[in-house]
């Protein structure tokens, strides 16, 4: 039988900031259809992975491969274009655009026309853009957020502002999403929410990778979970087996395992 490769493999991986190593030798897979969160005390490392996995920051040692393509000397276009999406921990839209205009930047990377089709709005490019508005429409759909579409993006409550961005990665119809603390200044019912929404992505075939502090929120969607601890990698498995790690444990309550 032919062993079927990991959609994401990491290996050993460090980043350095002058003197500062924020990620050490860290090496995990991820497989595809699964939701693997990576947690860890403030400056574990976790956002820095993040920013590495998506083509932000270029590690400076180890390799990185996306669907069995080495992305580590990639733009982050080039791996945007591999399927790969993600949010940042701040909310980073554009006020000034509607709800569906800023879903429609997300699929970018789908366009096909040139400068001189939207100069002279030649039909392919018309028909381009129908297509898009078409797409981000049914992204906003998918986050609950369709009956805004014509509102302006500063409008909405710091909660929708977080499923727009969610919608606009949505958009791009990646194969692995990457969300750097979505439940950060949500509410328990809005929590709740996006764990159901998050089960929705799954169960549509997308890859999601997720940082979050709200641990009883990750303990309850994750399928596998990565522990840092200093930009090294402490931890890995199932939420039950991390859970009760004495290193888990230590690291979080700041005490020697």
């Amino acid at each position: 039988m032919m062993k079927t490769l990991p959609f994401v493999e990491v290996k050993t991986v460090s980043k350095h900031f002058g003197g500062v190593t924020a990620v050490d030798s860290v090496s995990f897979d991820i497989t595809a259809g699964v939701l693997k969160s990576i947690i860890g005390p403030n400056g574990a490392g976790k956002s820095t992975m993040l920013n590495l996995l998506s083509g932000v920051l270029r590690p400076t040692s180890g390799d990185i491969f996306i669907s069995g393509v080495r992305t580590t000397h990639l733009k982050s276009y080039e791996i945007a274009e591999l399927g790969v999406a993600r949010t940042f921990q701040n909310v980073q839209l554009f006020e000034n655009m509607t709800v569906l205009e800023n879903a429609m930047v997300g699929m970018h990377i789908r366009t096909r026309h040139g400068m001189l089709d939207a100069a002279f709005r030649l039909p392919r490019q018309i028909r381009e853009e129908r297509l898009i508005a078409r797409g981000a429409m049914e992204a906003l759909d998918k986050v609950g957020l369709a009956d805004r579409a014509g509102d302006n993006a500063s409008s909405l409550p710091f909660g929708q502002q977080r499923l727009l961005e969610i919608a606009r990665a949505l958009a791009c119809e990646p194969k692995i999403i990457m969300l750097d603390e979505p439940a950060s200044g949500l509410s328990t019912h809005e929590t709740e929410e996006l764990a159901e929404l998050l089960r929705s992505i799954l169960a549509d075939g997308v890859t999601i990778v997720l940082v979050d502090h709200d641990m009883q929120f990750v303990m309850d969607i994750s399928d596998e979970i990565l522990v840092l601890d200093h930009g090294q990698r402490i931890a890995e498995g199932k939420p039950s087996e991390v859970q009760d790690n004495p290193k888990v444990i230590a690291a979080y309550l700041g005490e020697e395992a």
